[in-house]
């Protein structure tokens, strides 16, 4: 067998080989044993085409499910009372599989359903496994599942799109807090409001969570119930395909936030106890329940359970032209511990042998499907333990992600705001943090996501700003701690995209520095929805300062969105002088200069970079982002010999660098003599 690339790439890897090779190994065995017979995991992966409800060629309907443990199952709903009957019990047909053909009349669109599952020793009602419609009773507060069946199909107005990926740059969303008015908002207000808001602000892409159906709002949808049903307190499934289709024409990827790593405990809403046994989907030993999320974990051994969740991936692709996934919890997956208390401080603890392999198939071969039903798609891992090879290609001896998340980059800046004064910033530190990365994986880089954002954290803002955000956010109102928190704002962001290798992700609202946390309605707070909403007309009030950090973000996308290929030029440090707090890169014929000094500002300040002339195309200090327009952005700049570097080819670029600002220049690139044309008059 021929080396793999990943132990190529990196001879630090070659000791454990021996484990590479073998999870390698494992999915190619797994891959051959499921599709032995469909030929391909595409073939295979269509559980959600047989289970579930389906109406037949002459107008009927057939129903199936899966449930090994029951010994009865009847459908109960609308349509029967809510009693059983004889007419609508299902027959065994053989390996654990049930069934039931009804005529066209005896179910109707919009008709409320549920299965009676009885097994030795009990009975109780259950939702579906693969329903594709579940609703909420607004006065019960109970869950079941609808039959969904328009009488008119979606049509999609944009047949084909391909995702813009030079760079990604993703806009992380949640539908239900997405609305200025105090409620849960909507599919179309979302497609209508937020999303000509994403296109404006330049992002390619949006990330959006709680999709999938899930009992408790709350969750932040990931205590999911129903895998294959997208939230009805949103709306309907045609709305949800009217806002991917809009996004689609305004040229925005749509990325599901995929929750595969662990499933409710409900037992009446999800699949806790669907066919009465513990075992069915989740593991029956001491294994079942996760010790910190109080929620279930799959077995990932089981080929039933390989069949749903690969469906599941495939279901959303097709249905509703989702573009990607990016999968939340995998360093659950990975690790039979789930990655809780362990430091991963050498490549030792990533093949110990605490590492799950089924899991470690699963998204092996979960990433060759979703590359097989789309090759365009995109898969992101929420991975914080940093394993090797998890956004590597699987031919090379990897998993397959096309991103992985740079989780230490937020935490590095919540810990640089909670525990280092502004003058023991030191641009070594930050350089460092930013690019650490594996050469062979592409990341998303990110100041904050939702984490930092709910109750019981705070956001970068309100970390610089706290309480002043409430009185000092007017224009004229010179408060110091406002102008600090504004400057470095614009500085961390701009730093942490100007260093990606792949991705940009923000949340919604953060790009404006929006005030306050997300509290979504619970007992806690007398159900209120204050806080689970975003304030979008305090962007739009130009009295206020919060357009100068939106404006300042549009402006620093449109930027690299302008450079071709920005993500994949090399980031060449330039300068660091942690005294001085000064940091300068450059990335094809961009140089980024900060100077996080907050009192010191430095005129003719030198930096080595490549002769020639240079133009300044965004700072910081502009006016029209909050700065004070200290920085002459119509100077050019032309660097000057120093006999001692020639021999490097670099010299010195020198320029007034404010406290507390950044500049970003551009070398000019002057024609050759050759190309030049003589105009005749």
């Amino acid at each position: 067998m021929e080396q793999l690339a990943i132990l190529k790439n990196d001879p630090w890897l070659e000791p454990y080989a021996e484990a590479i090779e073998g999870r390698h190994e494992d999915a190619v065995k797994k891959e051959a044993e499921l599709i032995a017979e469909s030929g391909t995991l595409n073939a295979f992966a269509n559980a959600h085409h047989y289970f579930g409800l389906h109406r037949t060629a002459d107008g009927g309907w057939v129903f199936r499910e899966w449930a090994p443990n029951a010994t009865d199952i009847v459908l109960v709903g609308d349509f029967s009372q809510w009693q059983e009957q004889i007419k609508y019990r299902l027959t065994n047909i053989g390996n654990g599989v049930w069934e039931i053909k009804l005529k066209a009349g005896d179910l109707k669109h919009g008709d409320l359903y549920k299965m009676k599952v009885h097994w030795d020793g009990g009975m109780g009602e259950r939702i579906p496994a693969y329903a594709t419609r579940v609703v909420q009773d607004e006065e019960s507060k109970i869950f079941s599942a609808q039959v969904w069946s328009p009488e008119a199909e979606y049509k999609w107005q944009k047949k084909s799109f391909k995702p813009k990926t030079n760079p990604l740059l993703i806009y992380e969303c949640h539908i239900g807090m997405a609305q200025e008015r105090e409620g849960v908002g909507t599919y179309v207000e979302f497609r209508d409001l937020v999303l000509p808001r994403i296109a404006a602000d330049g992002y390619n892409a949006i990330q959006i969570m709680a999709i999938q159906e899930h009992p408790y709002y709350g969750s932040f949808g990931y205590h999911v119930s129903s895998f294959f049903a997208a939230s009805s307190r949103f709306g309907t499934p045609e709305e949800l395909k009217s806002l991917i289709d809009k996004a689609h024409e305004l040229g925005i990827a749509v990325i599901m936030d995929i929750v595969h790593s662990h499933a409710v405990k409900n037992e009446v809403e999800g699949l806790g106890r669907l066919d009465g046994s513990y075992n069915q989907y989740f593991y029956g030993d001491d294994r079942r329940e996760h010790p910190a999320w109080d929620s279930l974990c799959f077995d990932y051994g089981k080929n039933e359970v390989l069949h749903f969740l690969l469906s599941n991936c495939k279901y959303w692709l097709e249905e509703f032209k989702f573009d990607g996934f990016r999968f939340d919890g995998v360093t659950s997956m990975l690790y039979y511990n789930h990655g809780l208390g362990q430091a991963f401080g050498s490549y030792g603890d990533y093949y110990n042998g605490g590492q799950d392999v089924n899991a470690i198939t699963y998204l092996t071969l979960a990433n060759k499907l979703i590359h097989e039903v789309n090759p365009h798609a995109i898969t992101i891992a929420e991975e914080m333990s940093g394993m090797p090879g998890l956004a590597a290609k699987i031919e090379d001896g990897g998993i397959g992600f096309d991103y992985r998340m740079a989780m230490g980059i937020p935490d590095y800046w919540i810990k640089m705001l909670k525990e280092k004064k502004d003058e023991d910033w030191h641009p070594t530190s930050i350089f460092w943090e930013l690019t650490n990365r594996r050469a062979d994986e592409k990341t998303v880089s990110y100041v904050e996501s939702h984490d930092q954002a709910l109750v019981g954290d705070k956001t970068v803002i309100f970390r610089l700003i706290d309480d002043k955000m409430y009185w000092h956010m007017t224009k004229g109102d010179d408060d110091m701690t406002v102008a600090r928190g504004i400057a470095l704002h614009k500085m961390i962001r701009l730093v942490t995209l100007a260093t990606i290798n792949g991705a940009y992700l923000n949340f919604m609202g953060n790009e404006f520095g929006h005030p306050e946390w997300i509290d979504f309605p619970r007992e806690g707070n007398g159900w209120s929805h204050k806080y689970a909403r975003r304030q979008w007309d305090l962007v739009d009030r130009k009295e206020l300062k919060y357009h100068y950090l939106n404006d300042f973000d549009n402006a620093m996308i449109e930027l690299v969105k302008g450079e071709k290929k920005f993500e994949t030029q090399p980031v060449v440090k330039l300068w660091e002088k942690d005294d001085d707090q000064v940091l300068a890169f450059k990335r094809g014929d961009l140089v980024f200069v900060f100077n996080f000094n907050p009192i010191k500002s430095f005129t003719d300040y030198g930096i080595l970079a490549p002769g020639g002339e240079y133009e300044i195309v965004m700072s910081t200090d502009d006016p029209d982002f909050g700065g004070y327009g200290n920085v002459d952005e119509s100077v050019r700049h032309f660097t000057q010999v120093d006999k001692l570097y020639k021999r490097h080819r670099v010299e010195w670029l020198k320029m007034y660098l404010p406290a507390r600002s950044a500049l970003v220049l551009r070398k000019i690139k002057k024609p050759r003599a050759c190309c030049k044309k003589q105009v005749k008059k």
